[in-house]
């Protein structure tokens, strides 16, 4: 997808953004799509073109990706994912947009030195969730966030919290490959590794494997990570460790639910996290098997 394709998508997500809001505060009345398309402002011709041209399906079809009733069918659909991508050793093959990522963590000296002597690039660009700030070092990618364009002293702030010591370079065009990578639709071919370079403690790495392991267009619970992780009854610690995601989308913390069928907190906003989850759905569905 070109750049200006990106920076046309992130335009149509804010209007979705919007749209979802709308729909959590309404959803009981099922509001009609003159209704959803007047609460952001535009015609239900101009709504349903926006929603065909930002994930290729109608508005009502990606609504009912939302709703908590998709999300508990997914869940007893996926209850035993995480089973077979264990007992295979192996990151599933139709996780998201059909990358294979290659994990790094940082080591014991390096974790306690916060990125002393570490060059962290980054760049701000468009994605289809809204802006993103990516950050890379030469062992892989290390930060990725999602906001609005006046997000971007933010963004950049907490990358320098988690890496106090680093060295930072701003260089749009030198992220930008990995940024279409990242966000390029689902398809057949199936590039070189995308390598991710993290820090955390055990348990925070052990959290964030697991969630490599769920494949695009399904859903696991907290307790179902805890108990792949060897820890069933660290479901509340789980919890915290998926929040402090440090590459969230790529690691994608956004696929683990509640029990209940509900969301549940997400670092990027409530709305931003059952977007995606749609927008995945829509995509698994429609991509070739």
């Amino acid at each position: 997808m070109a750049s200006n394709g990106y920076a046309q998508s992130a335009a149509d997500y804010r209007r979705v953004e919007q749209a979802i809001l709308f729909l959590e505060k309404n959803f009981p009345q099922q509001p009609s799509l003159k209704e959803i398309a007047g609460s952001v402002g535009v015609s239900e011709f101009h709504f349903q073109r926006l929603f065909a041209r930002w994930v290729g399906i109608s508005p009502k079809r990606f609504l009912q990706f939302l709703t908590k009733e998709y999300a508990k069918q997914l869940l007893a659909e996926s209850r035993s994912v995480l089973d077979v991508t264990y007992e295979a050793g192996l990151s599933s093959p139709g996780r998201l947009h059909d990358l294979f990522v290659a994990c790094e963590a940082v080591t014991p000296g390096e974790f306690k030195n916060k990125g002393t002597g570490l060059s962290i690039t980054y760049g701000f660009h468009p994605s289809p969730f809204g802006e993103c700030l990516l950050a890379v070092t030469e062992r892989g990618v290390c930060g990725l966030s999602l906001g609005p364009v006046s997000g971007r002293k933010r963004m950049l702030a907490a990358l320098k919290k988690s890496w106090k010591r680093a060295r930072f370079t701003e260089d749009s065009n030198g992220t930008r490959a990995l940024v279409r990578r990242v966000f390029a639709p689902f398809g057949k071919a199936k590039p070189a590794p995308l390598h991710l370079f993290f820090q955390g403690t055990n348990f925070q790495l052990k959290v964030w494997e697991a969630l490599l392991r769920i494949p695009a267009g399904s859903v696991v619970t907290y307790q179902d990570i805890a108990r792949h992780i060897g820890m069933p009854l660290a479901a509340r610690a789980v919890g915290n460790a998926v929040g402090q995601n440090p590459i969230p989308f790529l690691i994608p913390c956004h696929r683990v639910i509640r029990k209940s069928g509900q969301s549940g907190n997400y670092g990027l906003g409530p709305a931003r996290k059952k977007a995606i989850l749609g927008w995945e759905a829509a995509l698994t569905a429609h991509s070739p098997q």
